[in-house]
Order: structure tokens, then C-alpha cells, then sequence
């Protein structure tokens, strides 16, 4: 194989490793992918740089997301000013995907803060009923040792805020892709960028609206989370807690159903009314998520338990029927299917964030459609 064409083949397949979130890190997809193209040693020279995997990821993203991939940036910028308003007093930067534009499925936002002390920043997500989670990672370069600090924010779009100290802020940090100073905004530089590249859309009129707007997946996280302590009958349920069977569910709708938003939001959301009120759980999750959730969507968590009922030949000749007819009775049969599946000890699940951020995948490509 000559030397270009071996060049463009790892980066080819390390880009692919990347997209499809196998690898997060470019040197290490780099290495995967020349390991599995050549048996032999691979030359330095061989290698392709960080920007040419950059620029096949963003091939494989525009094949892959079409039109979705252009109004989902649009969003992703306007959410993010809209944290980084609220975060003005700690001087706040875009960078990344978002600012460049070079965004994929399952990008985050990513932003710099610069404060001494993490709680001022802490309190201001609060007060705004933001969830969020703090991480101090070590990475060691250089034979040094660096703890970063790292505040993930959970919402429509995923965050992640890392926070330097406050005489860090005109600080020239480099790409990891370029070797150059990285691509930066700040909220004034941001918004002159969305009035230049989408011209005749209101911002201002935009981000007033965007904070009318409720967040459902911010609810959803909340109602899950809990479910962790929420403990069931070993004889009907004998892998354990509500949320391990929750997500167990929610991996077999993912196979079952992996294009359909809808049916794995009943499927992830069936149970929550568990930690709200176990004798009506049912009843107590519809209220909670009332407006919230599609006609669908709502059907099929309103109906979950009857379809045990309905399996056991327990139901009357009218309820029956109602259920026989109803157009979503078939898809109704299969999420008892996950649910009698989601029970069995020691399954390997993901987390709650993986399940929401993969609906949100689902919806945002749907939507582009």
C-alpha cells in the first residue's frame, strides 16, 4: 500500500472509530486504526495528523446527519449563550465543536470559566435549577501531574464547563488538533457570529423563548436518578432496584426499536412513578410528566401494567378489546416484552446520562428527516 493511501486508510478508520464514539481521543484512534490496517511497524510519517481525522469526522457527520446536523449547531450555539449569559461574571469562553461548527452526533458544549473558587459557580447553576456534576480529573503531560477541574451540566445538549483560575483568563490555551491557540468566543464574539451566519433570526427574541421553555430531559433525569434506592420484590424482581431494571428495559427497546424516540422514552420512563408514589405509580408518573410527552409516548407508560393483565388472561372481554384495537396495541406487547426481559441479575446496562443523551441522538436525527 503506498504511503498516501495508507495515510488516508488510517485516518479513514480512526475517524470512524471517533464518530461512532469508540474512541474519544485522537492519538489512541490513530494507533487502533493503523494497528488493524498493517501487521507491521507503522512510521511516524505515516500517521495522519489530527486535522485530517477532524476533517473525515466531519465528512462522515454530514453524510451521516444531513440537514439535522446544520439546525442542531444552530441550537447548541443558542443554548450555550444562553449558560454563558448567566455565567457572565466568570468571563466565559466558547470552544470546541460548537464554536467551530465541526459538531456530530453526541457533541458537547464545551466552555472555559475562570474563578479561584468553585462554589460561586455551583450556586449560580443552582439557582437556576441546573443538575450538574462536578469531576476533578489528573491528567499527567509532560510527566507532570494537572487536576482539572470539570463541571458537567445536564440538559437539552450535554455541557461541560472547565473551570481555570481567574489570571488564567487571556491565557492562549493550544488545540490538541492544530497545535495552534484554540478557537475561542466570548458572549459578545459569539453573537456577533450567529448574527452573521444566520441573518434575519431574532437572537434576542430566540433566547427569550429558549427560557420559557422547559427542558424535559432535565425532568426526566430527576425522576431517574432516585429510582437507584427505590427497591422491588425479589420474587417479581429479582435484579433489584427500580432504576437497574429501568435501564435494562431501555437497552432492550434500544435493540428492539433503535429509530423510534417515542417508544424508548415509555420504555426508559415507564417506571418513574415509583419514586413518586408506588401505590399508584402509573397514575403519579403521567401527572408528573403531563405536556411533557407525546400522545404515544404517554399511551403506552398508561397502559404498561394492563398489558401484564392482558398477558395473564386477567383483563374482562371489554378491556380487552380496548386493547386488542387500539393502534398501538402491537407496540404495547413489545415494551411488556422489554419489561418481562428487564430483570435479570448481574445484565450489563448503561447510565441514566447515556440513555437520554442516546434518545436525544434519535430525536435530533428524526427531526433533520
Amino acid at each position: 500500500m503506498a504511503d498516501l493511501k495508507l495515510r488516508h486508510a488510517i485516518a479513514l478508520e480512526a475517524a470512524r472509530l471517533m464518530y461512532e464514539r469508540s474512541e474519544s481521543e485522537y492519538f489512541t484512534a490513530k494507533k487502533k486504526a493503523a494497528k488493524r490496517l498493517c501487521r507491521g511497524y507503522v512510521k511516524p510519517s505515516d500517521l495522519p495528523s489530527n486535522t485530517e481525522v477532524r476533517d473525515l469526522i466531519q465528512l462522515f457527520a454530514r453524510t451521516h446527519e444531513g440537514e439535522s446536523r446544520t439546525t442542531n449547531l444552530k441550537q447548541m450555539r443558542l443554548y450555550a449563550l444562553q449558560l454563558m449569559r448567566l455565567l457572565r461574571r466568570f468571563r466565559p469562553r466558547l470552544i470546541g465543536s460548537v464554536m467551530t461548527g465541526h459538531t456530530r452526533k453526541g457533541s458537547d458544549i464545551d466552555l472555559h470559566l475562570f474563578s479561584d473558587f468553585i462554589e460561586p459557580i455551583t450556586t449560580t447553576l443552582e439557582s437556576e435549577g441546573l443538575t450538574y456534576e462536578v469531576e476533578y480529573k489528573k491528567v499527567t503531560k509532560d510527566g507532570e501531574p494537572r487536576i482539572f477541574t470539570h463541571v458537567h451540566v445536564f440538559g437539552t445538549f450535554q455541557m461541560e464547563l472547565t473551570v481555570y483560575a481567574e489570571n488564567q483568563a487571556h491565557y492562549v490555551f493550544k488545540s490538541s488538533i492544530t497545535g495552534k491557540g484554540i478557537e475561542r468566543a466570548s458572549i459578545a464574539e459569539l453573537e456577533a457570529l450567529m448574527r452573521e451566519e444566520y441573518p434575519g433570526w431574532n437572537l434576542d427574541e430566540a433566547l427569550e423563548e429558549e427560557q420559557q421553555t422547559v427542558d424535559p430531559y432535565q425532568l426526566f433525569r430527576l425522576l431517574l436518578l432516585p429510582l437507584e434506592s427505590v427497591r422491588q420484590s425479589a420474587v417479581w424482581h429479582p435484579e433489584g432496584d427500580v432504576l437497574y431494571h429501568t435501564l435494562q428495559v431501555f437497552e432492550l427497546a434500544k435493540d428492539a426499536r433503535p429509530w423510534d424516540e417515542e417508544f424508548l422514552l415509555a420504555a426508559l420512563l415507564h417506571d418513574v412513578g415509583k419514586g413518586i408514589d408506588p401505590g399508584d405509580h402509573v397514575g403519579a408518573a403521567l401527572q408528573t410528566l403531563d405536556g411533557l410527552l407525546t400522545e404515544r409516548t404517554a399511551w403506552l407508560i398508561e397502559n404498561h401494567m394492563l398489558a401484564h393483565d392482558f398477558k395473564a388472561n386477567r383483563l374482562g372481554a371489554r378491556a380487552k378489546h380496548r386493547l386488542e384495537t387500539h393502534e398501538e396495541f402491537e407496540d404495547l406487547m413489545l415494551l411488556n416484552e422489554c419489561d418481562c426481559g428487564g430483570r435479570v441479575p448481574g445484565a450489563i446496562v448503561g447510565t441514566v446520562d447515556e440513555a437520554l443523551q442516546f434518545i436525544k441522538d434519535v430525536e435530533q436525527s428524526n427531526r433533520g428527516k
